[in-house]
């Protein structure tokens, strides 16, 4: 293809389900380019009651991701419609000069916003074992608890569910299977995009801080992951571990009101730990202290603070 398209290809699926390294996979392929996430293009943005979008500009402007793709803020007159495409198009005018056929974003939320402001756009929909995306969560950080830290991906799915997407835009690709069956999979990927597979795809990890596929990482829960654990896991997923193909390993539980509240507990100080660790005491205790007193501009120099180590821990 010699051309960009007028609308990107996304990438959808939870956080900690191999978006990341699919995104590497396709970026290797000399026609498609991919800048990396791009939450930023839906979390700000709400249908009003008139029916017409609008940008939280303000919010979209603090966004982290939004500041590292350099782009412009479109104008304020500018309707939320026009102003996803537009920032979608800046982006291509970044990374695509030369105009390969696709540029893939990462999304991991949003599906239904996605689907309104995009409505013909092509949809890679990656699945990962919630049990296994649980487990990551808790080492990201973002959750102290298995039970916590498969919420999002429930979101996530829940929201896909939502925007109710044709069949015939979406290839839906499991990491598992993927994992397992590299070439295959990228193959079913690039015919669904019109494109010929090609060999470089496979060696992502060369110029990457990731390493060679290892389809050992799939399925760690069943290693890592006690009975319980998993019941509390697959009671909360619910029917949608089955509607995404995964089979229960025994019966689903439902923490009682104790159970409940160890693990909130438990998340709640876990969560604190990993931060006090990862930003230093000072740190992490003058940001909360900055939020609780309203401080608003102390808050924001040491939230950037707490930004940069981020950053530069990101793999």
């Amino acid at each position: 293809m010699s051309s960009a398209p007028a609308q990107p290809l996304f990438v959808y699926g939870a956080l900690r389900s191999g978006t990341t390294l699919l995104r590497l996979m396709l970026k290797h392929h000399s026609a498609i380019q991919s800048p990396g996430e791009a939450d930023f293009l839906f979390d700000f943005v709400n249908c009003k009651p008139d029916g017409r979008w609008r940008y939280d500009r303000e919010g979209l402007a603090k966004s982290r991701i939004f500041r590292a793709k350099n782009i412009a803020m479109p104008a304020a007159e500018v309707n939320g419609g026009d102003m996803a495409h537009a920032l979608v198009r800046a982006m291509m005018q970044d990374v695509t000069p030369d105009g390969p056929g696709y540029m893939s974003l990462s999304i991991h939320r949003n599906a239904a916003k996605m689907h309104a402001l995009f409505p013909d756009t092509k949809v890679i929909h990656l699945l990962r074992d919630p049990r296994d995306v649980a487990r990551s969560s808790i080492g990201m950080g973002w959750a102290g608890t298995s039970y916590h830290g498969v919420g999002h991906w429930v979101g996530t799915e829940m929201q896909w569910d939502d925007a109710a997407y044709p069949e015939d835009q979406v290839l839906t690709v499991q990491f598992e299977t993927l994992m397992a069956n590299l070439e295959a999979e990228l193959t079913r990927i690039c015919a669904f995009l019109g494109l010929d597979f090609e060999p470089g795809m496979l060696r992502y990890y060369e110029n990457s801080t990731y390493g060679p596929p290892d389809p050992g990482i799939s399925q760690k829960w069943r290693q890592t992951a006690t009975p319980r654990e998993v019941a509390l896991i697959e009671g909360r997923v619910g029917p949608l571990l089955a509607a995404r193909g995964y089979d229960p390993a025994g019966d689903p539980a439902t923490p009682g009101a104790v159970e409940g509240l160890r693990l909130n507990l438990e998340n709640r100080w876990k969560r604190w730990r990993y931060n006090m660790r990862r930003y230093g005491l000072p740190l992490f205790l003058g940001h909360h202290a900055a939020r609780l007193l309203r401080l608003s501009g102390i808050e924001d120099r040491l939230a950037a603070r707490q930004e940069a180590i981020r950053i530069k821990r990101l793999q």
